[in-house]
This record gives structure tokens, C-alpha cells and sequence, in this order.
């Protein structure tokens, strides 16, 4: 086995070579090889000289070493040269090795040093975390020099850590109380004392601590956490007498629960905590709870576990190879760090989640060594918590925010940290309010935190929101959750008015968080992010602790009270003060006395009002056990002064010093406002703000900024977290807007007054001097000058050019010499006084407002000889404009040398990417010094040249221009045309990149328009208009524009002849403009007889003029033509009163708007005006009629459902007194009720309508106010129609035929309404006309038609048809005669005329029994509201009783019901206004002493709206025989 310790790199790979060491590395073992070669060479030599040769074997074989040694001596000399002068070069290695293993010595000492304050400063913030109740989360703490195996914090009292293995034994340490067991528990302070044990172990290490419960009865002893519930932890209580004890035991990460390895102490029965199998999830504060029947008390204890020290690796100092870990966190190698892609600024919202990440570029990549990655917001170190996560690796850093609060807010750097140096990135994260609960309610507050921690009482202090958009924050509410529960509770119960509250009654050993809400008059806002958990423990228990060694490995943590002996009553406390005063408390703070006791101790405090000489116990209920209170309820400007006392179970001690007087007020005031407010440009979408810090600035929390658009007013906040430095990047702001800021500074008393608001800046881009120009290039040499040209440069620093500076050098030359000691404007500079012959180059540098730029690069070596070729010089100054996809428009300039003949054309030549090949886009040459380039190909790169020629040839081309990437620019805009309201025609074109140093150039075919009288320019920030100021053809073609200092913002547009015919029209109708009507001149009459004449425009202006304007003569406004005009709606009018025989003519409406006018006109002359004129009259004359008692409807007639006549008029404007009349034929007609003139409806029935009706009815109004009367005549059409009108009734409510046999014959009736004559009534036979006969005579009554067939034969057979005509359309009833219906009508016939006796002829029935002859129908359908008239002929001798019933009842008789019987033959049942409940059976029973019959009828009732049923064939009801009478 090799004693040789591996290095770090080689334990953690099993695959390893010496690519992982260095050059160092490898310099040193190769030097420290060959020295032990060169030793060992030298060591072999000696003892072979010393020995005699001994000949080889003579068959074996001889190594190289020893044929060297058997060599003769020129060898051997050769070996001595060679030894010596590797021993010199080893002596030379030793000396750097040497020196190098002290350098690693030194550093392994820093290492170590380093390793060791790191870990001591852990334990120290470990300790302050369990002091300030943080449990330490389950793992790590903070980072250390591994990763995977960072060190816990420390116990609180001192580290137990043991030295063998893991598996081994584990430390233990038990806190033993010294005391007897068996006492009374009289109060809860007797029962347990407290106690405090830190614990240190691996992850497989196990810890123990125990306590000392005393009391009678036994007490039962719980322990556990508090506050964290933890599903891995077993809780085992005991109690009760004899041995007691509880066991709570860790599961380790393998899952198995060693309850084996409870153990108690050597100091009597206590229970235990045992965690066998300790790890970082263990480290929390525990609590011992203790109850019998007289009472409970707890106790808690904070522990803490950290990594075994076996984990680490071994520190060597032994040589080579270096067994020094290398961490992934601390980089001892030097990184290239470059920043690929950054998180910029960032806007979002509280309760939104975002990511902030990087992706980086590291060289070398090593997968186990990487730089570190710092993540600070506002320059302090963050660290992974329930809010943020962090990662860094595979090439990207990021940091995520999983529910966002204002206090994310802020400036976060990403630092990447090697030994190469820090590579860093920054950007603002903004964090605005969420929405607020109720709106107008204040932004929630922020960086809510912990102060002063205590057993009962914390101070909680937080930062105020930003209420620029809200109402003033009148106060705060505190709110307070025990950490392993969801409910909150609320601290104060008025608002607390500064950013500060002590929070009392807490809970001993209970860990709390706080979340603070702000209140204003609209409500109250949403509760901050919660604060960070705060243990209600006193840090100064820890200084009375102490460790005592007892045998073995094992320590008792006791309290220093034990070793004061038995102190009784306690001292008065000392150094009794006010910490802190404020307008609504005073806390007051003390030190505890000395010596103090074994008792627990509590504190009473007193207070006083200076003069009044008596003392009040504040806390008189509970007393206090911290050395802290705040005392509430102070009388506002009175003073007090303080005592306090100490107590435990033996009595109180005598009071302490009184305090000075103390008045409750605010030391803190309200800061005063910001001085003077400068904003500054930043970039295109931010701002700088500075301002002058307030004169009073003491406790300061920050500042907040707002901002408001210029001439707005309305504020917006800016930060939403106060920053704590005088100056702020506002981001986010409008490109191109105007803004003005102030600032208000922040304490915790609130917020100052407002600064005076910041100059109005524009938001736009920093002035910066000019880029460099390029592309030098020479026009021309006469030998003794040279020409130069060059282009603009591509940024102008944000302000014009002013011009430029030229330098030269001769070749060889180091010096530079200035050409032109004055700036020149053009772009083309002749330089003279050059020698012929020799090389120069040059170099050009631009200036502006801010200064001189960079120069360009040097130009190349430019020749000073004459040109004296036939052919043009080069073309120059090659320039891009309206880069699209597939098309671009390349310009540039004639060149300065035309050879011998004018340029007559050019050739342009292009060469895509690298091809090498250069292709011609025009075959033939242009005359125009610019030509678009099309068919070329997305996204590829491409460069031109451009060749003159002239007579003589194609010249030298051009300097090839740079390359063009083939690829429209995002959100390209074009050039527009338009019509403005004056009626010029424009272009247009907007730019929203455009700066300060911006210039639009409008070219006419590419060239600068000059033209001052046919052109006008309008530019106003980021938006040119080209106008044209007397359009014509001539001014047909392409038109360009260019936007200076952008990345070549350029657009054109063709003007051809169609679109300015177009133009030109539009503008002819806005310089010419027509007002737009809705309708022409009309006219309309009044009800009083007045005449309006008016017409409305589509729009008018409240500028707009009218005339009206009757036969050619302008009328004005007067009491006989009121003109009005109405120009919200565009109406006017005119209204005359009376309108006469003078008034016909025309009439005409003129209008003038600004530039448009219209007019229209109406004439009424002849008829027209006749018409007009005649309405008007009657109007009027109505007017005046109504005015009295009138007819608002005149008479006239309709036909009621139980088909008589009725006329009707309305009446209105009647009094009591006023006397309503009908007169027929000019004679009063009596009716049987005057009409009720008060529901404006006068009714006058007439039944039965016939020829004795005729004549002319009247209805006449009067009182004193005037009279009225309205005629209606009946006769002619009038009588005809109202007979139209009754047969549509008739015939729709028409019965079917019935058949009725008589001695003479067969008669067909058809029950109706009413029927007279004069209705257009017809019987058909078979589809014929029956004309009146002796054989068929028809006829009729009031209520039925019938049709009376004598001595009916076979030929009579058939379908007969009753049809009545109401003037529209043919009401029908059948009834088919034939077959078994004819039989029995003519047997009947027959019986009758053969019973008829001479005596008898008159009689329609022989004596016999009751019979019904003329028969009814089966079923009946009928509307709901109708009258239902069901009739039939009876007959017998004597003559039959006839009774109605309905569904088998008798029915009772009354107005709904009525039965008539006529002539003792004729029987009807009447039923008025039918409901669904007259639906059902009606039996008809007719009987006399020789029988009778009974018929029974079905009654079916509809509602209207419902489908009428579809009546089915008549059929008469068939009669049921009844028996005689006995």
C-alpha cells in the first residue's frame, strides 16, 4: 500500500490522470523525479566502486546500468560529465522547489486560518440566530468551503465534538439541576427550571438533553417543539410515581428509530431528549412542558447540530501531492467570464413571480471547479430563502422570485467572483402595488423586522408605502402569528402613527412573525410581507451559563445562579433607563440584579407623575421577566419619573433608582422636504434624478420619486421602496415625453412635504461626441493635391455635425500633421502641397456641441501622382437607403475625375457574401446617380460597387461599399400621402427613433428638394410632412426621405398621375367645401295651423351663418316668421303662424360654415301651396274646435261578437255640465243609460240591424265653452257594409245543418246569430245554385236559414250546402243527404203525412210520446267569453216535459244559465260568457205520459290563442228512448 496521500482530485475520480495538475505542478514532480534519479544514480556508483567487478553470468542477460558499468572508461568519463551537470541542474530544481513548498506551506497557514474565523463566525451567527429564535434551516446554514459539507451553526455554550469515528459512541452532554425530588409544587416556579443545551454531531451522530421535573404530584413532562411540527420526531412521555422520563427520538435518514439508546443521567430520574441519529433538521428550540394539579409550567432549550469534523478533508503540510480541498465556491483558478445574454430592467407587480437570469460564457469549463456567483440587491449579499431560489450552473445564473413583495425592490448585481477578478451585471427590479382590497386604500408597507427581542415583548419597525396616488396613511395595524399556525392576530387596537410598536405578550419560547397593515380614510391596505421569525427569548440568559467537565467526554451546563449560594430576596435591578421614548410609549430598560438568586425572577414596574408624589404599579396583574417594557398610557406633556422591583417566590426587593423625568414625545420629527430636484438624460427611455439631501436628515429611511408628464398633473410614483441615496434612474418613462420629478424623503414618523418640482426635461438619448467616419477614399491627384471623399459618420453623438478634422502622414512617418485647422463642413477636401511621388494616408475625425470624436482608422496608402486616364475616377460616397427583403435603393455621387469626356452612365455591381463573384444589376448604364436593386435574396449579405462611364469606357470602379444585410428593419413605416383640412396635399412620415441631432432630408429622384415655391417642409419631432404647394404634373415622380443619425431609417413613394387626380380632387372638395345635409327644405303643419319650414345640416360649427329667403327677399326673425337655428343638431328653422293666400312662392335656405356653404329651397306655388294652405286652415280651425268639448274620434261603426251594430265615439275636454245627445233623423234617441263622458267613449247599440234602421245618426256635445257634433248615415254602402260586417259574425259562429222533417217534407236549418234577408245568403245542391221553388223554398228567421224540400224524392239526394258572403271571403256548412240519412228523413216524412189528420195540418207533431224532431248536434266547440245558444224542436201529445242537464245533474238556472221554451216546440238553453268549467255532457230530456227521449250533447271549451279544434262532420246527437210513464 503507498503511503503517498492521494490528492483531492484523485479520491473523487476513479478515472484520473495528470491532466488535473497544473504546469506548476508538473514542473516541480518532474524536477523532484529527477533529482531522486540523479540521487540514486550517485548512491549506485559509490557502492559499486567500492566493490569488485564480478563477471557477468555467461548465459544470463546484463541490464543497461550494468553494460554501462562494464563500459570502458571513456564512457565512464562521459557518465561523470553528465552527473555532474544533472546534479547542478537538480541543485538548481531543489532551490525552486524549496522555495515553492514554503509558498504552499504559507498558504495551506491562510487556508487553515481562514477556514478557522469562517467557522467561529458561523457558530457566533448561529448563536444569534437561536438567541433571536431563527431555527436554523434543515441542512446548512451558510455556505463554507464545500458544498457538501458545510459546518452548523454552533452550540450555544461551547462545542462537543468527538474525535473517533461516526459510527462510535456519540457525545453527550446533560443539563443535571441539582436538587430532590418529591416537593409540593405550591406555584408554577417550583415545578421546573428552565434550561438551555446546544448539541454538536454529525449527520450520524446522536444528541441528548434532559431536564429535572420536581413537584407533587408527579408531574407529567411533555417535550417538543413548539413551533415546528415535525412528522420524524417520536414523543414519548412519563409519568406518574417511580422512575419517570421522556424519550424524543430522530429517525435517521435510513428510516430505523433507535429507541435503544435512551439514557438518563447519573443525576436521578429526568426525562430525556435523545436523537440517536442526529442531523440539521434536528436544530430547533425545544420546550418542556410540566403539569400536576396545582399548576403547568415550560421550559426551552435551543439546539443546535453540526457537521462532524471527520468529514473534513485532512490538512497536510507534508510536500507533495497537496491534499488542500478545492472548493466549488471559493475559485483559486483563474476564469474568463462573459455576460452572453443579461436581465435588464423589470417591471411587474406584487404577487407576480419572475426570474432575473444571465447566461454566461466561463472559460476554461470545469465541471468540478466553477467561479462563484453573488447575487446583491442594493449592494447587500443575498441568500436562498422561502422567497427567493438561486442557481448557477450550465452556463446560466439566475435568481427566482417565487411571489413577489415591494421589498424585492431594487438594484440587483450579479457578481461572478474568481481569482481572475469579478465580472458583475445590474438592473432595477420594480415592484409596484398589487391591487388594493378597497379602492383608494394605501400600498402595503415593507421590510417589516425584529428589534429587541425579549421574553414577552418585541419591537417591530417597517418602512412607509408610497401614497402619491392615494390618500395619507393616518396609522398602522401589527399583526402577530405564532410560527406553526395560520391565524393572525392583531396587536394594537388603534392605529399606531409611526413606523414603530413595541409588541407585548408574547408567549415565553415561542417563536412569532409580524406583518404590518396601513390604514388612510378609504381603508385599509394589504399586509406586508411577513417578518422573518423572532423568538420571545432574553439573550442575556446565555452569558449565565456554564459548562462544568465531569468524567469522561461528558459536560453539566448549569446556570451561574447555582453557584451564588442561597440568595433569598433578590436586589433592587440597576441602570434603570429609557431605551426609547416616543409619543405613545416609553421603554424603559434595566440591568438584572446582582447576585440574583436560584429562583426565577420577575419585575414590577412603577411610574409617577412628577409633583403628584404617589407611585402606580403598571404591570400590577403579571409581572414582567424580561429586563424590558414599554410602559403605555402616558399623559401627553406630563413628566414621569420610573422605579422598578424585583421579585421571585420569596418577596420583592427594594425599588431601584428613580429614573430622570421622562416625557412621553417624539424625538424623531417628520423629515423636512428635498432641496433643489436636477434631472438629467439618461437613455431613450430613462431619466437621472439628483437632488439636495433635506437640512433635517436624521434617521432617514430614503427618499421616494415621482414623476408626471408635463402639463398633466397627474402624479405617478416612480419607486415604490424608498431608496436610501440622493440620486435614481427613473426607468420606464415615454420616449420623446416631457417629465418633471420631486422627491419626498422617509422616516419612520412618515413622510416629508413635496420638493420643489425638477425642470421639465425631455426623455431622449445623452449627448456624446461623433462615431468615427469611414471609407476614405481619393477622388483625384494632379501631382501636386490630392481629392479626398469619406462618409458621415453612422452616429452623430445625439447633436448636428459641425464639421470635420483632417490629418495626414507621410509613409514611414510616425508623426501626424493637421491638414485643415479649421472644422470643414463638406465631405470632399483637396489637400495641398503634397510631394509627387510619395505614399500618404490620412485620417478624419467629426466634431459637435460636445466635442471632437475618434478619428477614423488610417486610411490606405494613397499615391501621389497625376491622373491622366481617358476613363472616370471612382464614384464615391456609396450610401443605402430603404432596406426591405428582397430591395434596397443604392445612391452615391458622381465621381470627381471625369477623365476624358463627361460621365454618361453607371454600372452597379454587387457580390453576395463571400462568392467572390461580382454580378452587374443594371445591363445597361443609368443615367441617375441612385438605382434600386431588386429579386435579391432575405437575409443574406451583400456589397456594391458602382463603375462611371463615358465615352471613352467603363472607369475604376468604386471602393466596395460595406456589407448590407438584405432584411426589413421591425415596425418599418412607410411614407403616406394625404389631404390636410386646408386641402394641401402631403407626405408624410413618422420616425420613432429620431434624437435631438435627427434631421429629415426629402428628396425629389433622390435628389435634396430645393424648390422653396413649390415645396414647404414641416417637421415637428418624430413626424415630417412634405407639402405641395401649387400641385401639378410636373410634380409627378419618386419622392424619398431620410432620417439622419438613425441606423437608416429611409422610405420613398411614387406619384403618378392617378394618384395625384385623386388628390387633387380631394383637395378641390376641401378648399371648395359643401355643408353636408341630412334632409332638404321640407315643410310641416302644426296642430294649431302654424307652418315650419327647416332643414339639417350633417354638421355645423358654432361659426356658421344662415338667411332664410321667400320669393328673392332675405326674411328676418319677427313674431310672424320665428327663426331659429339649432347648431348642436345642425337644425334650422323657420315657423310662421298663419299662413295666407299671400305666402305662395318659393322658399330658400343659405348656409355658410367657414369656407363651406350649401342652400336648398322648396317651392309651393298652385296645388302644392293649395294643399299646404288648406291643411293649415284646418288645423287651425281643429285648434280652435278642441278648445271646447269635441270629438277626439268621430262616429263610427263596428259589429259586436253577438252581432249587432254599434256606434261609437270619443269624447274629450268635457266637463259635469257638459250635455252628450243621440238624435236619429235630427229626434232625440232614448236610450236606456246616459253615457259616461268621464272614460271619453260613447256607445250606442243597435240589435238586429235592418231596413227600419236606416237613417242619420248624430251624437252633439255642448256646454258654455262651444259645441261639437258628428254625423254618421245609415244607408247605402254604409248599410251594406255594416250587413258585410254581421255576416262574417253570423257565419263564423254558423251551427251545421240540421235535418228537421215535417208532413210537408225534409227541412234543412242552419241556426245562426242573427239572419235577415238582406245578407247574401245561398243553399246549394251538389255544388248548384238552388233557385226558389215549389219543390225547394228557402226562407229563414231571425235566429236560423233553412231550406224546406216538399215531397222529397230520390232525386233530392245528395250534399246541400248553406253559404253566406261577407264580402271577403264565404262562410259554408254541409250536410250530406243520401244513404241511411235520407232513408230516415223520408220514413219520418212519410210517418208524419200519414198521421196528419185534416184537423191537424197546422201541427208539426202527432199526439203521442215526447219526441225531439228537430235534433242537435253531437258535439259543440266553442272559444272561451262566447255565448253558447243550444236549440231544437220539440214535439208529443200532450205536450212533453222538457228538463236540461249537464254531466247527468240537473242544471241550476240563473244568468249564466237560461232555458226558454217557445210555442211548446221550440227549446233552447242559453249559456253566457263560457269558461273551461261549462266544458262536459248536456242531456236534453223530453217525456210524457206515452215516453219521451233523451239526447245528449258534448261541450267542448278553448281558450283564445289556442288552436281551434278541427271541427269533424255534423252529425245530430242520436235520442235515447225513454219509457212511458206508468
Amino acid at each position: 500500500m503507498s503511503l503517498v496521500a492521494l490528492p483531492f482530485y484523485q479520491k473523487r475520480h476513479r478515472h484520473f490522470d495528470q491532466s488535473y495538475r497544473n504546469i506548476q505542478t508538473r514542473y516541480l514532480l518532474d524536477e523532484y523525479a529527477a533529482k531522486k534519479r540523479t540521487s540514486s544514480q550517485s548512491s549506485a556508483q559509490t557502492s559499486s566502486s567500492q566493490r569488485a567487478p564480478s563477471p557477468p553470468s555467461p548465459g544470463g542477460l546484463t541490464c543497461r546500468l550494468c553494460a554501462r558499468r562494464l563500459s570502458p572508461a571513456p564512457e565512464q568519463e562521459q557518465h561523470e560529465s553528465e552527473r555532474r551537470y544533472q546534479s547542478l541542474v537538480a541543485s538548481y530544481g531543489e532551490a525552486r522547489r524549496q522555495r515553492f513548498l514554503r509558498e504552499l506551506a504559507e498558504m495551506e497557514g491562510n487556508v487553515h486560518e481562514a477556514r478557522l474565523q469562517a467557522r467561529e463566525k458561523l457558530d457566533r451567527h448561529a448563536v444569534e440566530q437561536v438567541v433571536g429564535g431563527a431555527v436554523a434551516p434543515a441542512g446548512r446554514v451558510a455556505a463554507g468551503p464545500r458544498g457538501t459539507d458545510t459546518e452548523g451553526p454552533r452550540d450555544i455554550a461551547s462545542s462537543v465534538r468527538h474525535s473517533g469515528k461516526p459510527d462510535g459512541d456519540p457525545p453527550q452532554r446533560v443539563l443535571a439541576i441539582p436538587g430532590a425530588g418529591g416537593k409540593r409544587a405550591r406555584d408554577q416556579d417550583e415545578t421546573l427550571r428552565p434550561w438551555e443545551t446546544g448539541v454538536g454531531g454529525g449527520n450520524q451522530g446522536s444528541a441528548r438533553a434532559s431536564v429535572l421535573p420536581r413537584g407533587e404530584p408527579a408531574p407529567v413532562t411533555i417535550l417538543g417543539r413548539p413551533s415546528v411540527g415535525d412528522p420524524d420526531l417520536v414523543v414519548t412521555s412519563f409519568g406518574g410515581s417511580g422512575s419517570r422520563g421522556l424519550l424524543l427520538t430522530g429517525v435517521c435518514p435510513g428510516g430505523a428509530t433507535d429507541l435503544s439508546r435512551a439514557a438518563h443521567s447519573g443525576l436521578g430520574a429526568s426525562p430525556c431528549l435523545v436523537s440517536p441519529r442526529a442531523s440539521f433538521d434536528d436544530t430547533a428550540t425545544y420546550s418542556a412542558v410540566a403539569t400536576n394539579a396545582h399548576g403547568q409550567v415550560s421550559t426551552h432549550a435551543a439546539v443546535v447540530v453540526k457537521r462532524f469534523r471527520g468529514d473534513e478533508e485532512p490538512l497536510r503540510s507534508v510536500g507533495l501531492p497537496i491534499g488542500l480541498p478545492l472548493s466549488s465556491v471559493v475559485p483559486y483558478t483563474h476564469f474568463d467570464v462573459q455576460f452572453l445574454e443579461k436581465f435588464g430592467v423589470t417591471f411587474r407587480r406584487e404577487g407576480e413571480t419572475v426570474t432575473l437570469k444571465c447566461t454566461l460564457l466561463v472559460t476554461p469549463d470545469l465541471k468540478r471547479v466553477q467561479p462563484r456567483a453573488e447575487w446583491y440587491r442594493d449592494d447587500v449579499l443575498l441568500t436562498e430563502s422561502q422567497w427567493t431560489k438561486m442557481f448557477f450552473g450550465e452556463g446560466q445564473a439566475s435568481l427566482s422570485f417565487s411571489h413577489l413583495n415591494k421589498d424585492d425592490e431594487g438594484l440587483y448585481t450579479l457578481r461572478i467572483v474568481s481569482r481572475g477578478g469579478v465580472s458583475d451585471h445590474s438592473a432595477f427590479l420594480f415592484v409596484r402595488d398589487a391591487d388594493p382590497l378597497v379602492t383608494g386604500a394605501p400600498g402595503a408597507p415593507m421590510d417589516v423586522r425584529c428589534q429587541d427581542a425579549n421574553r414577552d415583548y418585541v419591537i417591530v419597525t417597517w418602512k412607509p408605502p408610497n401614497t402619491t396616488t392615494e390618500g395619507p396613511v393616518i396609522g398602522y395595524f401589527v399583526d402577530r402569528c405564532e410560527v406553526g399556525t395560520d391565524s393572525w392576530v392583531q396587536c394594537n387596537d388603534a392605529p399606531v402613527k409611526v413606523c414603530r410598536y413595541p409588541v407585548t405578550g408574547l408567549r415565553e419560547g415561542c417563536s412569532y412573525t409580524f406583518r404590518v397593515r396601513a390604514v388612510n380614510s378609504a381603508g385599509v391596505s394589504r399586509p406586508s410581507r411577513s417578518s422573518d421569525a423572532v423568538a420571545a427569548l432574553d439573550p442575556v440568559d446565555l452569558g449565565r451559563l456554564q459548562a462544568v467537565h465531569l468524567e469522561g467526554d461528558k459536560e453539566i451546563v448549569i446556570y451561574q445562579d447555582d453557584l451564588e449560594g442561597d440568595v433569598q430576596i433578590p436586589g433592587p435591578p440597576t441602570n434603570v433607563h429609557a431605551s426609547e421614548i416616543s409619543r405613545t410609549y416609553v421603554v424603559l430598560s434595566w440591568d438584572p440584579p446582582v447576585p440574583r438568586g436560584k429562583e426565577p425572577l420577575m419585575y414590577f414596574v412603577e411610574k409617577s407623575m412628577v409633583g403628584s408624589g404617589s407611585w402606580q404599579r403598571v404591570n400590577a396583574q403579571v409581572g414582567v421577566r424580561s429586563p424590558r417594557y414599554a410602559v403605555f398610557d402616558l399623559a401627553e406633556g406630563k413628566p414621569y419619573v420610573f422605579r422598578v422591583l424585583s421579585a421571585n417566590k420569596h418577596g420583592l426587593s427594594e425599588p431601584s433608582e428613580i429614573t430622570p423625568p421622562i416625557q412621553a414625545q417624539d424625538t424623531v420629527a417628520a423629515p423636512s422636504a428635498p432641496g433643489r430636484v436636477f434631472a438629467s438624460r439618461d437613455t431613450k427611455t430613462s431619466v437621472v434624478v439628483r437632488w439636495d439631501r433635506p437640512r433635517q436628515d436624521e434617521d432617514l429611511l430614503g427618499y421616494y420619486v415621482d414623476c408626471c408628464v408635463a402639463g398633466s398633473n397627474i402624479w405617478e410614483p416612480c419607486n415604490h421602496k424608498p431608496i436610501g441615496y440622493n440620486r435614481f434612474v427613473v426607468h420606464g418613462l415615454t420616449p420623446g415625453e416631457q417629465y418633471i420629478f420631486r422627491v419626498k424623503a422617509v422616516n419612520a414618523v412618515g413622510t416629508s412635504e413635496n420638493s420643489q418640482e425638477s425642470d421639465v426635461i425631455k426623455v431622449q438619448a445623452p449627448l456624446t461626441a461623433p462615431s468615427h467616419p469611414y471609407g476614405v477614399t481619393l477622388l483625384n491627384c494632379d501631382g501636386h493635391s490630392m481629392t479626398l471623399g469619406w462618409k458621415v459618420p453612422r452616429f452623430s453623438g445625439g447633436a448636428p455635425i459641425l464639421g470635420y478634422f483632417v490629418d495626414k502622414r507621410e509613409a514611414h512617418h510616425q508623426n501626424w500633421h493637421e491638414v485643415n485647422s479649421a472644422p470643414v463642413r463638406e465631405r470632399v477636401l483637396k489637400v495641398e502641397d503634397l510631394t509627387e511621388g510619395s505614399l500618404y494616408e490620412f485620417k478624419i475625425a467629426a466634431s459637435n456641441v460636445v466635442g471632437v470624436g475618434q478619428p477614423s482608422d488610417p486610411s490606405e496608402l494613397f499615391k501621389c501622382e497625376a491622373w491622366t486616364a481617358p476613363e472616370p475616377g471612382p464614384a464615391y460616397d456609396l450610401t443605402f437607403c430603404e432596406v426591405r427583403d428582397s430591395s434596397l435603393v443604392l445612391l452615391w455621387k458622381a465621381p470627381v475625375y471625369t477623365g476624358g469626356s463627361p460621365v454618361s452612365g453607371y454600372l452597379v455591381d454587387y457580390q453576395e457574401g463571400d462568392s467572390g463573384e461580382w454580378v452587374t444589376a443594371n445591363e445597361a448604364a443609368t443615367a441617375n446617380r441612385y438605382l434600386k436593386v431588386c429579386d435579391l435574396h432575405q437575409g443574406c449579405t451583400y456589397v456594391f460597387r458602382v463603375r462611371a462611364v463615358n465615352a471613352s469606357g467603363v472607369g475604376k470602379p468604386s471602393p466596395a461599399s460595406e456589407p448590407v444585410l438584405l432584411e426589413a428593419r421591425p415596425g418599418t413605416k412607410e411614407v403616406s400621402v394625404g389631404v390636410d383640412e386646408q386641402g394641401d396635399i402631403y407626405l408624410s412620415f413618422d420616425c420613432p427613433e429620431v434624437t435631438d441631432a435627427s434631421h429629415f432630408t426629402w428628396c425629389k429622384s433622390y435628389e435634396e428638394l430645393a424648390d422653396d415655391e413649390k415645396f414647404r417642409v414641416e417637421t415637428t419631432g418624430d413626424h415630417s410632412k412634405l407639402y405641395f404647394k401649387h400641385p401639378d404634373k410636373a410634380d409627378l415622380g419618386t419622392y424619398s426621405v431620410s432620417v439622419s443619425d438613425t441606423d437608416g431609417v429611409s422610405s420613398s413613394f411614387v406619384l403618378d398621375e392617378k394618384e395625384l387626380e385623386r388628390l387633387m380632387a380631394l383637395s378641390n372638395e376641401i378648399k371648395n367645401p359643401i355643408i353636408p345635409l341630412k334632409s332638404e327644405l321640407a315643410y310641416e303643419i302644426f296642430d294649431k295651423g302654424q307652418v315650419r319650414f327647416w332643414l339639417q345640416a350633417e354638421h355645423l360649427s358654432p361659426d356658421a351663418s344662415y338667411r332664410f329667403i321667400i320669393n328673392d327677399r332675405e326674411v328676418p326673425d319677427s313674431e310672424t316668421h320665428r327663426i331659429k337655428c339649432d347648431k348642436s343638431t345642425g337644425i334650422i328653422e323657420m315657423v310662421m303662424d298663419r299662413f295666407t293666400i299671400e305666402n305662395e312662392g318659393t322658399y330658400t335656405v343659405q348656409i355658410h360654415d367657414g369656407k363651406a356653404k350649401n342652400q336648398s329651397s322648396l317651392v309651393l306655388i298652385g296645388d302644392a301651396f293649395k294643399a299646404v294652405l288648406d291643411e293649415a286652415e284646418f288645423q287651425r280651425k281643429e285648434f280652435l274646435r278642441k278648445q271646447g268639448p269635441h270629438f277626439a274620434e268621430y262616429l263610427h261603426w263596428d259589429v259586436t261578437e253577438e252581432c249587432e251594430v254599434r256606434l261609437v265615439c270619443k269624447v274629450a275636454n268635457t266637463r259635469k255640465d257638459t250635455v252628450f245627445k243621440w238624435l236619429k233623423d235630427d229626434v232625440l234617441y232614448e236610450t236606456e243609460s246616459l253615457p259616461d263622458l268621464d272614460r271619453g267613449v260613447c256607445e250606442l247599440l243597435i240589435p238586429k240591424l235592418s231596413k227600419k234602421d236606416h237613417g242619420e245618426y248624430k251624437a252633439t256635445l255642448k256646454d258654455e265653452r262651444g259645441q261639437d257634433l258628428t254625423v254618421l248615415e245609415i244607408g247605402g254602402k254604409v248599410y251594406d257594409d255594416m250587413i258585410l260586417a254581421m255576416s262574417r259574425v253570423c257565419g263564423a259562429s254558423a251551427s251545421p245543418l240540421k235535418i228537421l222533417c215535417t208532413p210537408e217534407g225534409i227541412r234543412l236549418q242552419c241556426f245562426l246569430k242573427y239572419y235577415s234577408e238582406a245578407m247574401k245568403a245561398n243553399w246549394y245542391h251538389k255544388d248548384a245554385k238552388i233557385a226558389s221553388s215549389e219543390h225547394m223554398r228557402a226562407g229563414g228567421s231571425e235566429e236560423m236559414a233553412w231550406l224546406q224540400i216538399c215531397e222529397p224524392t230520390e232525386k233530392d239526394k245528395g250534399k246541400y250546402t248553406f253559404e253566406i258572403f261577407d264580402g271577403k271571403e264565404n262562410h259554408q256548412r254541409s250536410l250530406d243527404l243520401s244513404g241511411a240519412a235520407f232513408d230516415e228523413a223520408l220514413a219520418e216524412f212519410q210517418q208524419l203525412k200519414s198521421l196528419a189528420t185534416v184537423s191537424h195540418l197546422s201541427r208539426f207533431c202527432v199526439p203521442d210520446r215526447g219526441k225531439v224532431v228537430g235534433g242537435l248536434p253531437d258535439v259543440v266547440t266553442i272559444m272561451e267569453g262566447k255565448t253558447l245558444n243550444l236549440t231544437c224542436t220539440v214535439c208529443g201529445d200532450p205536450a212533453p216535459e222538457v228538463t236540461w242537464f249537464k254531466n247527468d245533474r240537473d242544471i241550476e238556472l240563473g244568468e249564466h244559465f237560461s232555458v226558454q221554451v217557445q210555442q211548446a216546440k221550440h227549446v233552447s238553453v242559453t249559456i253566457k260568457g263560457v269558461t273551461a268549467e261549462d266544458s262536459g255532457k248536456y242531456s236534453l230530456s223530453v217525456k210524457n205520459k206515452y215516453g219521451g227521449e233523451k239526447i245528449d250533447v258534448t261541450v267542448s271549451v278553448y281558450k283564445l290563442g289556442e288552436e281551434t279544434p278541427a271541427p269533424g262532420p255534423p252529425r245530430l246527437a242520436p235520442p235515447q228512448r225513454l219509457p212511458a210513464a206508468e
